[in-house]
C-alpha cells in the first residue's frame, strides 16, 4: 500500500488570517455524491444521484449541475478518462431540475447566462482525417474513426444553437499526438471556459495545448502550450487577461521531471506571470485531471486531483489551508491502479464564498451530518 492505515486525512491545515474563507464543493471520480465543506473540513451538505456524479459545480440559484457516470454499454468511448452519461441538474433538496442523457458529452460544461449549457462533446473523425492525425502509439484495437471533440451550445430543450468542431481548426503537423498516448482520440479535450469576451478557453491534453478561440469566426486567436506545459487541465480566463492553469507534467520531455505547478500565463507575450510548485517538486505531482481557481483575494485554490488533495496557497507561495478527500470511491483505475479499485480522486474543486447567493436562506450547519462527520472524524 502507498499511505498506511494511519496517513492523515480530512483537514491537514488551515491558517484562517490568511484564507479566503468560503464553503469547498468536491465530487469523488465514480462516486455518488457531491460534498460542500466548511474551512474545517466539515460536510454542510451533499447531494446524491444513484446514477453517479464525476464532476459537479454550483449554480447561483443553488442548484446542482454535474456529469454523471458513463453507462456500462460499450461505446466507442468507453474507458476514455472523462467519458459521462449526461448532464443533470438537481435542486438544493436534490430534486431532478433537468436532465440530458448523452454519453457523447464529457469532462466539462458551463451554464451560461443567457440559460443555455455549453459541454464538451465527442464526435468520430473520418477514417481519412483519422489516418492524418500524427503522433501516439498504436495498438491493435485502434479504431478506425478517432474520436474529435466538439463544443456545443444547447438550450434546455436540447436543441443546439452553436458548435465549434476543433477539428476544424487544427494543423496536421502542429497539433501532433504526445508518442506516450493511445490514438482513440485527436485531442482529449479536458476544460470548456468562457473570456470576458464571450470566447472559448479550450485544453487539450493529447496535444498539451491551451488555446482562445473567437466563437463567431471560430479561428484561435491564440494556441500555446507543447514543449511548456505537459498534459495540462483546467485553464481559466482572469480578470487580467491571464490564463491560470494545472500543469500535470506527466511525460515532460526534460528527463526526471515529472512533477505539477500551477502557472499563470500571459496570452499577450506568453511569459509566465506566476507559478506555484512543491517544494521538492515531487511532492506536489498530479498525472491526470486536477484544476487551480484564483480567488478574490489573490490566493489560489489547488485541487491536486489524482490524490484527492486541496491546498489554498497565497502569491508568494504559501500553503494556508490543506484537505485530504477521505472519502473513498470506485475510480482507483482512474488513478493509476489499486488493488481494491478504491481511491479518493477529485477532478476539481470549487470554492464559494459564504454570502454567494446559492446559499441564501440555505441551512449550512454542519451538525445535521454530525454522524458523517464523527465518522470522517472532523466532527
Amino acid at each position: 500500500m502507498g499511505w498506511s492505515l494511519h496517513h492523515p486525512h480530512g483537514l491537514i491545515y488551515h491558517a484562517p488570517q490568511y484564507c479566503y474563507r468560503g464553503y469547498t464543493l468536491f465530487a469523488n471520480l465514480r462516486g455518488y455524491d457531491a460534498n460542500l465543506i466548511d474551512m474545517e473540513g466539515r460536510i454542510c451538505h451533499r447531494w446524491h444521484w444513484p446514477g453517479g456524479i464525476n464532476y459537479a459545480n454550483l449554480l447561483p440559484n443553488g442548484n446542482l449541475l454535474f456529469l454523471s457516470t458513463a453507462p456500462e454499454e460499450k461505446l466507442p468511448m468507453t474507458g476514455i478518462g472523462g467519458h459521462a452519461g449526461g448532464l443533470v441538474e438537481l435542486d438544493w433538496d436534490g430534486n431532478v431540475v433537468w436532465e440530458m442523457v448523452n454519453p457523447w458529452v464529457h469532462h466539462d460544461f458551463q451554464r451560461l447566462g443567457n440559460g443555455n449549457t455549453l459541454a464538451l462533446m465527442w464526435e468520430e473523425l473520418s477514417s481519412e482525417m483519422t489516418s492524418q492525425v500524427k503522433g501516439g502509439f498504436t495498438t491493435p484495437d485502434d479504431p478506425a474513426q478517432m474520436l474529435g471533440d466538439v463544443v456545443r451550445e444547447f438550450t434546455l430543450s436540447g436543441e443546439v444553437v452553436h458548435e465549434w468542431k476543433a477539428w476544424e481548426h487544427l494543423n496536421f503537423d502542429e497539433d501532433v499526438i504526445c508518442p506516450l498516448e493511445g490514438r482513440r482520440e485527436w485531442t482529449h479535450g479536458n476544460s470548456i471556459n468562457v473570456t470576458a469576451d464571450g470566447d472559448y478557453l479550450v485544453s487539450f491534453r493529447q496535444t498539451s495545448t491551451v488555446g482562445i478561440v473567437a466563437k463567431e469566426s471560430g479561428k484561435f486567436t491564440w494556441k500555446w502550450g507543447p514543449g511548456d506545459v505537459s498534459h495540462q487541465h483546467n485553464p481559466s480566463f482572469l480578470d487580467n487577461g491571464r490564463v491560470l492553469l494545472f500543469d500535470n507534467g506527466s511525460h515532460r520531455r526534460a528527463p526526471n521531471t515529472n512533477y505539477s505547478r500551477i502557472v499563470e500565463i500571459d496570452p499577450a507575450d506568453n511569459g509566465i506571470a506566476w507559478d506555484y510548485r512543491g517544494e521538492p517538486a515531487i511532492s506536489f505531482y498530479s498525472y491526470q485531471i486536477s484544476g487551480a481557481e484564483r480567488q478574490p483575494n489573490g490566493n489560489t485554490l489547488i485541487c491536486e486531483g489524482a490524490t484527492g488533495r486541496f491546498i489554498e496557497v497565497t502569491s508568494g507561495h504559501q500553503i494556508v489551508w490543506e484537505y485530504i478527500n477521505p472519502l473513498f470511491a470506485d475510480s482507483g483505475r482512474l488513478a493509476g491502479g489499486s488493488a481494491s479499485g478504491q481511491a479518493n480522486s477529485v477532478f476539481r474543486a470549487h470554492r464559494f464564498a459564504p454570502d454567494d447567493p446559492a446559499f441564501q436562506g440555505r441551512d449550512l450547519d454542519p451538525a445535521q451530518y454530525g454522524n458523517l462527520n464523527r465518522i470522517l472524524g472532523t466532527a
